[in-house]
């Protein structure tokens, strides 16, 4: 099996799912693709991601990702830099918003693809407190500008849906799906 992905946390939860799989990524440009509603373009990129890669390995299985930040129908991405990032932070104090990771799993020519969608109920988080986070390395390498599993718990009142859904990989569905493709799991 192959994750199309270099995100540590995704590679990370799938050792949950299986332990025998590779990574390797795709060269896929996601800057096309920001005229999809976000949770379609969460979805799209991610088979994207997983086509690409199963192209040149098509007796594995390969699982394609992506997730994306919404808020009041904007898509937050990794942020650029640290007033991206702020803005970002900003954006989900006292809020909730949604977090759609795109899953795409496919084997000899056959994929299945599908976007989970996660509520996340975030409090008031002080511009101190968003002035010390985009200070640390955490925030740039992730949907949103920020880790449900890191700093941001603090300020997580409460979620609907898949918490790992959150980090990038919804495991009990990917789980489901793997076994239609035969995969051996944990």
């Amino acid at each position: 099996m192959i994750l199309a992905s270099q995100s540590p946390r995704r590679k990370q939860l799938l050792t949950l799912i299986t332990p025998n799989f590779t990574v390797q990524t795709s060269d896929v440009d996601e800057s096309e693709s920001i005229i999809f509603p976000p949770k379609a373009l969460a979805k799209s990129l991610a088979k994207a991601k997983c086509l690409a890669v199963a192209a040149t390995h098509k007796n594995e299985t390969v699982i394609g990702c992506d997730t994306v930040v919404e808020v009041d129908g904007e898509v937050l991405g990794k942020p650029a830099d640290e007033a991206d990032a702020a803005r970002m932070i900003s954006l989900l104090s006292g809020r909730t918003h949604l977090v759609h990771t795109g899953v795409c799993i496919s084997k000899n020519g056959f994929s299945i693809s599908f976007a989970e969608t996660t509520y996340v109920f975030f409090d008031h988080i002080s511009q101190s407190d968003i002035a010390k986070y985009i200070k640390t390395a955490e925030p740039y390498d992730k949907a949103g500008a920020y880790g449900i599993q890191g700093w941001a718990a603090k300020y997580t009142r409460g979620i609907g849906g898949c918490y790992y859904n959150v980090m990038g990989l919804p495991v009990a569905h990917i789980a489901k799906i793997l076994q239609k493709f035969n995969v051996k799991l944990n």
